[in-house]
């Protein structure tokens, strides 16, 4: 079974950047929407960047201006540059891909100090 799977999470003091990928463990067709996701400690996941496989992309207003979301079809490949880090931003960070079936990553976490 695919999996996907994350990694760049860590700690970073506010104002830091940091780069998280998320690869999938082989191949999925048809991919139409990858994302990122966050979920803070008592908090509901929340969308935090999406992009079709056109291209197009959204942005949660809270991270707007401060991260860029990109991605590779081809390789099944998605990234979220972080940048200009917020203590808020702190969560784990889940990848997500939509296929005929969905794929979630097992998350990683990321703190931001401040």
């Amino acid at each position: 079974q695919v999996q996907l799977v994350e990694s760049g999470g860590g700690l970073v003091q506010a104002g830091g950047s940091l780069r998280l990928s998320c690869a999938a463990s082989g191949s999925i067709f048809g991919i139409t929407i990858m994302g990122w996701y966050r979920q803070a400690p008592g908090n509901q996941r929340e969308l935090v960047a999406v992009i079709t496989r056109g291209g197009r992309t959204n942005y949660a207003d809270s991270v707007k201006g401060r991260f860029t979301i990109s991605g590779d079809n081809a390789k099944n490949t998605v990234y979220l540059q972080m940048s200009s880090l917020k203590p808020e931003d702190t969560a784990v960070y889940y990848c997500r891909m939509l296929a005929i079936n969905e794929y979630w990553g097992q998350g990683t976490q990321v703190t931001v100090s401040s």
